[in-house]
């Protein structure tokens, strides 16, 4: 039996609210915020913090904070990435899974 439009409407909220529940309240308030895939904060506050370590290890030179800026700038960029796709890490690597 086909299931009805209103079904498919009533799980596609659930669905939204049990994945982004921000999102999913501001869209009933009327003012709707970015989704969570867009939100990068978090990622801006490790590039920032990963450059930071990176100028004051070669302002002081040490080599292990550079290491530690470049790694840290690194993730920070990755997490930057507007192609990524969320289950990418998951596989190891590995193409295929």
């Amino acid at each position: 039996m086909p299931q009805s439009d209103d079904d498919r409407l009533v799980d596609l909220a659930a669905r939204l609210e049990h994945e982004d529940p921000r999102f999913a309240r501001s869209l009933t308030t009327g003012r709707p915020t970015r989704p969570r895939e867009y939100r990068r904060t978090g990622a801006w506050w490790v590039l920032i913090a990963g450059l930071a370590m990176l100028v004051t290890g070669i302002a002081a030179p040490d080599g292990l904070l550079i290491a530690a800026g470049l790694v840290t700038s690194g993730i920070g960029v990755q997490l930057l990435d507007p192609y990524r796709r969320p289950d990418e890490g998951d596989s190891g690597g590995a193409p295929g899974g």
